[in-house]
């Protein structure tokens, strides 16, 4: 949701710029623009739509070593031009772009800027016209700066020029992620390393109501009140190649066929001495612990309802999910000793971040599973469980999601092991017969196009059920098809229907039904019988050995708690597909942000 991205160095910026904010599509974003500062002044170059619309609007002919980029994601305002950032103030002399939301800028715009016309609908606007306004009354840029960082209330990441000063990038940040990039005779901005790899692999941290001079050859970093902070650039471990499409139509395709490598991935970064571990502070935390807090948004609480029975079957401990942007606001009567997970593909999640802040203030352990090493959710919990899972770019997660059902899984085995209280099973063992199930599942993809165009090709609407844990998944396959097909889709526990879904069927309603939970399998069929005998279309999902004649798709066996990991690949293919038959944009569904930064 919304990318920064800045440079100041010796070469011309502008093709930085253009590539640093094309590595930053996957964020979602829905128009986009850079300034550029040379002895002229700056020029602002900004378009609603795609990057590719950005390039087209660019002058090749305007040459600079400075500059600040910006994909938007719209909060306040309409996707246009106007509101399209980067924003200048009344006179131009300031240059602003900024990812977050601004909650009193209202307010602000009332008290200081009565007599300024505002040239678009957003809230940034208010910011860089506030810092003009303090500069007027004599103020240094970086005075106006931190006067400006004072008065505003909310999340914030931003990148400021002064067409007065062309030396330098002036940077601060507050619950919104930023990183300062650094080389030789260069020095960069971005809101996720992965934009800049292109030119460094060291980054330094930016830390809340941090300042930041950026110049050529020198980051002076400093606190809101100006005291200067001391801190070494830590090394991204991505692989630039690992970012790239290569042959695939789709990122999103492309990070489904990764889904058994990951698994295999994070068997071997789990494995010591042929056991599975994890870090013994992390286990002590467990533990130690008399309830769990799973604490997630989207995708990842799905995969959080997964860790409740994990923990619960293997490990016996209590379990409470939670959704972040409810929990932070309702939080229910807490346990003696809490642990705390935070659940997020990204690390960066701001809703999952607010109840983080919240906890930590509280007393109670945290611990974050990420995929991100050193997001803010990472670097801010006691304890981090990292997915292993290489950059994901599509906006709808699919190898994250398995990612952190393996890891969860792992977490409570390691932890039911060490009270004495695990279920007798190698779990080793099952998550490599579960890759090799992966694995043949995406090598099926005509099986599940053809049921994509069969089942989903005119639909207007879509249910998947389950049962136990194919209750949990159902809710994460209706997610994706609604996510990136427009579908509308929900998922529901099979004997909810006859409550009041079950109205909602009707001749040729496509229902998903999922069936590898041997003990329910009977009463998830006696379910699709209801719906049959109401008109639905129904596609039958079923583990093998679970199979009856007729059943649409039969994937392969694994051990009962790990079906999520498998069962869940044809609902992705499925709704992959889907989309392409509706011509959809796959990796960059509308309205949809891949890092979700603001509440």
């Amino acid at each position: 949701m919304c990318g920064i991205v800045g440079y100041n160095g010796t070469v011309d910026a502008k093709e930085i710029l253009l590539k640093g904010l094309e590595k930053l599509e996957y964020r979602g974003y829905d128009s986009a623009g850079i300034a550029v500062h040379n002895e002229e002044g700056v020029t602002v170059f900004k378009e609603k739509g795609r990057i590719a619309d950005l390039r087209d609007a660019v002058d090749s002919e305007v040459e600079a070593h400075i500059g600040i980029g910006h994909t938007r994601w719209a909060t306040h305002g309409v996707p246009n031009k106007s509101n399209a950032h980067p924003h200048q103030s009344a006179t131009g002399r300031f240059t602003l772009v900024h990812n977050g939301v601004i909650e009193n800028y209202h307010l602000l715009q009332k008290a200081y800027l009565k007599n300024v016309t505002m040239q678009s609908d957003t809230d940034t606007e208010v910011i860089v016209q506030l810092i003009e306004a303090f500069s007027k009354e004599g103020l240094s840029t970086v005075d106006a700066f931190r006067k400006t960082l004072g008065l505003v209330h909310g999340s914030y990441a931003l990148a400021l020029l002064d067409n007065e000063d062309p030396e330098t990038i002036y940077v601060a940040k507050n619950k919104s992620p930023l990183l300062v990039g650094v080389g030789s005779e260069f020095n960069v901005v971005a809101s996720d390393a992965m934009a800049m790899l292109q030119v460094t692999d060291q980054f330094i941290e930016l830390h809340d109501k941090e300042v930041v001079i950026v110049k050529k050859d020198s980051v002076v970093i400093t606190t809101l009140e100006g005291q200067t902070v001391e801190r070494a650039p830590f090394t991204a471990e991505l692989d630039a190649s690992d970012i790239e499409k290569g042959t695939y139509p789709h990122y999103m395709l492309k990070e489904m066929d990764e889904q058994p490598g990951v698994v295999r991935k994070i068997i071997q970064a789990y494995e010591q001495d042929e056991e599975l571990v994890i870090e013994q502070p992390i286990l002590d935390a467990i533990t130690a612990s008399d309830r769990i807090y799973i604490i997630a948004a989207g995708t990842s609480y799905h995969a959080g309802l997964v860790g409740k029975q994990y923990f619960e079957k293997m490990a016996g401990i209590p379990v409470e999910v939670h959704i972040s942007s409810e929990f932070g606001y309702n939080m229910p009567l807490l346990s003696e000793k809490p642990l705390f997970i935070f659940i997020t593909q990204s690390g960066e999640t701001a809703d999952s971040r607010q109840v983080l802040v919240k906890i930590k203030d509280l007393g109670y352990p945290t611990l974050t599973i990420t995929n991100v090493q050193g997001s803010t959710l990472s670097r801010e919990a006691d304890h981090t469980l990292l997915l292993h899972a290489g950059p994901e770019i599509a906006v709808a997660s699919t190898k994250a999601y398995v990612a952190q059902v393996a890891v969860l899984a792992i977490a409570a085995y390691v932890t039911g092991k060490a009270t004495g209280k695990a279920i007798d099973f190698d779990l080793k063992q099952e998550l490599a017969i579960a890759a090799n199930g992966i694995q043949s599942i995406v090598d099926s993809k005509d099986v599940m196009e053809e049921i994509a165009a069969d089942y989903l090709k005119t639909a207007r609407n879509a249910f998947f059920i389950g049962r136990n844990l194919d209750f949990c998944l159902s809710m994460e396959g209706a997610l994706k098809l609604k996510e990136i097909s427009y579908i509308q889709a929900e998922g529901f526990a099979g004997g909810e229907l006859k409550h009041g879904t079950i109205a909602l069927i009707e001749e040729g309603t496509p229902v998903f039904a999922l069936v590898t939970q041997e003990q329910v399998a009977l009463g998830i069929r006696g379910n699709v019988k209801e719906v049959v005998a109401r008109g639905a279309n129904a596609c039958i999902i079923a583990m093998e050995g679970l199979e009856e004649d007729g059943d649409t798709l039969i994937i392969p066996r694994v051990h009962t708690l790990l079906t999520p990991l498998v069962a869940v690949v044809p609902l992705q293919l499925i709704s992959y597909y889907a989309a392409l038959h509706r011509d959809c944009d796959v990796d960059k569904p509308r309205n949809l942000a891949k890092s979700v930064t603001v509440e």
